[in-house]
């Protein structure tokens, strides 16, 4: 699985999102800022995400993002799918009637392992996990 630009900016901008949980919505630039995104490229992502049901936008001066489930209940799965499609390694494992040799193919089972230890992985880890590593490797984030 090679994760693009789309699912390591959507994933950085739900971890910033977690940070502010419960504080009302966040504004773009301030995601973006924090996160390394480009503006322009992010407000594409929070599209993609408010369509996949994991953040809610408000317009207005006071608007921003937020999101919608605890972090705790968002995992990493849920957001790479969104943002990249199928975690399969190969398009075969979507398709078996797309492809002649699925009934004897001796890599099939190969795939199938790397897709199932790939999705066990990033079923394992939630986005409050995730803002929780960054909490303890940037100590300053919040130092006023």
């Amino acid at each position: 699985m090679k994760v693009s630009m789309k699912g390591d900016y959507g994933v950085r901008a739900l971890v910033e999102l977690a940070h502010h949980f419960g504080e009302g919505p966040v504004q773009s630039a301030m995601i973006a800022a924090r996160q390394s995104i480009p503006e322009p490229y992010l407000d594409q992502l929070l599209t993609s995400l408010r369509r996949a049901g994991f953040i809610r936008s408000v317009r207005g001066p006071q608007g921003g993002h937020a999101l919608i489930r605890e972090p705790a209940d968002l995992k990493l799965s849920e957001a790479i799918a969104a943002l990249e499609g199928s975690l399969a390694p190969i398009g075969c494992l979507d398709d078996p009637q797309g492809c002649p040799k699925t009934a004897n193919c001796t890599l099939r089972p190969v795939w199938c392992e790397i897709e199932a230890a790939t999705l066990r992985i990033l079923e394992g880890i939630t986005i409050a996990d995730l803002a929780e590593r960054e909490r303890a490797t940037n100590v300053a984030r919040y130092a006023i």
